[in-house]
């Protein structure tokens, strides 16, 4: 697995890396590019509803040429200061800082002089940016706003509320090792439930769709095949970095003390009953013309430091697991971004307000569920049924999904053609 850049680069180059590109983790790379991805693939069905007249611009109301204000300016310095503060703490410290950079973020240490440096310069610089733009007698016209010149608010939106639900989520999920370390758990960059960050980034989503009088509905619609494909494209972060969201075990394959996989024997059987204990597992091996890291994968180097150290390695990340498991990131990344082009095929001949959303909720529900069957996770004990947390979830996404495509009306709800 490659962790951070530095694992990543040497192992395309051959070549030695510099300590600092450590800084630079995989995962939130690849989230940040499906956040990216979203933002395009939102931005385009919010102009094209837009264009249809679906959407309303609002008239917005700005001054210009006032002078600067004590809010703008100590915003300005605060700013700065945490910046500086932050980054100015890495520099001569990357050993320490790599392993946990969120966990940095969160704490106390940073660089003071650094901090106090930066500040004073964008203090000085938003002054001077002011200085400049400030007119005799300051300027109030109306602007048009469109929806979609508003992507930028709408994907930070649903990138922080999404990711405060994902671990929210995951802390009840994974209750009891949430209360033995709560603070690293919420600030770690592995552990998130996207369904949980669904549901969150929806009801944040609705708030800022009444502030800001953008139909919710449509609002729902032009973001659905987003979802799909971010999700498809983060969870290329969870294989790379190998954070743990995994699936059950493989037994087919197993692991050589050098982290290198292979195909397990009956003289493994002992050795596999120890490790794999009394969790789920499966015994299927790749046929002849499909690749045997398809169907299980030892996860060498893997963020979480899961398994057993590998031998002669020397760094932050060591361990390997000694019993393959099947690589469900790998699947949910080919079927989900399948199924944003199937959405962005029909997204100009589903009309109707929130078929788009009933028809995500429908393809995201049964395709979470079914990954579920091979997913490590915690099940809650109902008596004649042991549901995971995620199958209640995608069972009622279904349900919902259906209900908006079959039973919710607003006027004609059928395929046809679009103009």
């Amino acid at each position: 697995m490659y962790p951070d850049f530095q694992y990543l680069l040497h192992a395309l180059t051959g070549i030695e890396m510099p300590e600092w590109l450590s800084l630079f983790k995989t995962f939130g790379f690849l989230v940040a590019l499906s956040f990216l991805a979203a933002a395009w693939a939102t931005g385009s069905e919010l102009k094209r509803k837009a264009q249809q007249g679906l959407l309303q611009p609002q008239f917005q109301t700005i001054t210009l040429g006032k002078p600067m204000t004590q809010l703008e300016l100590w915003s300005s310095i605060i700013t700065g200061f945490l910046l500086g503060f932050k980054i100015g703490g890495i520099f001569g410290n990357f050993a320490a800082v790599s392993p946990d950079p969120m966990g940095y973020l969160f704490s106390s240490s940073g660089n003071l002089v650094a901090g106090i440096l930066v500040a004073a310069i964008m203090g000085y610089l938003k002054y001077a940016e002011k200085k400049k733009e400030q007119l005799p007698e300051p300027v109030t016209k109306q602007i048009k706003v469109y929806p979609h010149e508003r992507i930028t608010e709408i994907i930070v939106i649903g990138a922080v509320a999404g990711l405060a639900g994902a671990k929210i989520f995951n802390a009840f999920e994974t209750w009891d090792d949430f209360i033995q370390d709560p603070i690293r758990s919420l600030t770690s960059s592995s552990g998130l439930t996207f369904l949980g960050g669904l549901i969150v980034a929806t009801l944040s989503f609705y708030f800022y769709a009444r502030k800001n009088k953008i139909p919710f509905k449509h609002l729902c619609d032009a973001t659905a095949p987003a979802i799909m494909l971010a999700y498809g494209l983060g969870r290329l972060g969870c294989q790379f970095s190998g954070d743990g969201d995994w699936g059950i075990f493989n037994t087919a394959y197993i692991a050589n003390a050098d982290g290198s996989m292979r195909l397990s024997t009956p003289a493994d059987a002992q050795y596999i009953k120890d490790m794999v204990d009394k969790t789920p597992f499966a015994n299927v091996s790749a046929p002849s013309w499909l690749p045997d890291w398809l169907f299980g994968m030892t996860y060498p180097h893997n963020v979480g430091h899961e398994g057993m150290p590998i031998q002669g390695c020397v760094g932050e990340y060591c361990n390997v697991l000694p019993v393959s498991v099947f690589p469900t990131p790998v699947y949910e990344f080919f079927v989900c971004v399948s199924l944003f082009f199937v959405m962005w095929a029909l997204r100009k001949k589903l009309t109707g307000a929130l078929k788009m959303f009933g028809l995500y909720l429908i393809l995201a529900g049964i395709e979470r569920f079914l990954v579920e069957r091979i997913r490590v996770n915690y099940e809650y004990d109902w008596g004649f049924i042991h549901p995971s947390q995620a199958e209640i979830l995608s069972v009622l996404m279904v349900i919902s999904g259906f209900f908006l495509m079959l039973v919710y009306k607003e006027k004609d709800q059928t395929f046809t053609k679009a103009n």
